[in-house]
């Protein structure tokens, strides 16, 4: 079997219930990485299956229907909060000038290289400002602080791949998780800059993540308290809510969770206030 760096597959241990990127091969090992989750793992090559090209085209409309789902509930959430922001600028008055907004900065940290441009397509379809960054997990600690004093971001997304196995410990022990030790010490080091959370809020984890250790280190919302997978794509969501809520509301856990495809089983936080500043008028640049 033709097991090599990105083919996609399946587990017959697993019953193939999810379908993973292969990442490398190594003495009839093979590194995975899921290809729409964000989940790390290891097979021999003799468990894989490789996907044919039929079901990967099932499975690809598949996600691409859901995805489509989150970002029309998303819309609906936005217009809503829009309609409601225009109608407070103006005091419930009729006034012909025009609204502006000053934007959240977004900080996006990744160990994937895929899945980050992936979000940075999701941020821009959004309207949002995104600075993405692809790291190895294992460096974020040591590159946040200059990264944070450099573009000053208002969300920081500190994300990537990782695992919970069983055979390493027990689920709060943190060493039985492939990363959550290196995304709890990018929130800490990140902390050190601004202590603040409603100033910089920090969404941190990935699959299975040590949801409370990331949570008291500072995070505003991480992954994952039922310890279950998480789609690629549900910290963008997770920034956008934050980001398109006016700075005077508090967004609840559950408006920040509910466009998201894993809901509150892969992610959780605390109430946090939004970062949306909005001012009038807007002048053209031919009314100047």
């Amino acid at each position: 079997m033709d097991v090599r760096k990105g083919r996609l597959v399946t587990r017959k241990s697993y019953n193939h219930d999810l379908l993973f990127r292969v990442d490398k091969v190594e003495k009839g090992v093979v590194a995975l990485f899921g290809e729409d989750i964000r989940l790390e793992a290891d097979a021999p090559v003799n468990d894989l299956t490789i996907v044919a090209e039929r079901e990967l085209e099932k499975h690809r409309k598949k996600g691409k229907e859901q995805e489509e789902f989150s970002y029309r509930l998303f819309r609906q959430d936005y217009q809503l909060l829009k309609e409601k922001r225009e109608y407070q600028s103006t005091d419930g008055y009729q006034y012909e000038a025009k609204i502006f907004q000053l934007p959240a900065k977004v900080l996006h940290l990744d160990g994937d290289q895929m899945y980050l441009q992936k979000c940075i397509e999701l941020y821009q379809r959004m309207g949002l400002q995104v600075h993405g960054i692809h790291l190895n997990e294992k460096d974020m600690p040591h590159e946040i602080g200059q990264l944070i004093d450099k573009i000053q971001p208002d969300i920081l997304v500190i994300t990537g791949h990782d695992s919970f196995s069983k055979n390493k410990g027990i689920k709060n022990d943190l060493r039985a998780y492939r990363h959550s030790k290196y995304f709890v010490e990018t929130v800490r080091e990140a902390r050190r800059s601004n202590p603040n959370l409603d100033q910089l809020v920090i969404f941190a984890g990935a699959c299975q993540s040590h949801f409370e250790s990331l949570i008291r280190a500072g995070a505003n919302f991480a992954s994952s308290p039922r310890r279950v997978n998480i789609h690629a794509l549900d910290p963008v969501y997770i920034a956008a809510r934050i980001a398109y809520t006016p700075f005077m509301e508090k967004v609840s856990v559950w408006e920040a969770l509910r466009n998201t495809l894993s809901g509150e089983k892969g992610m959780g936080g605390v109430e946090t206030r939004g970062l949306l500043r909005t001012g009038m008028p807007y002048m053209e640049d031919d009314e100047m």
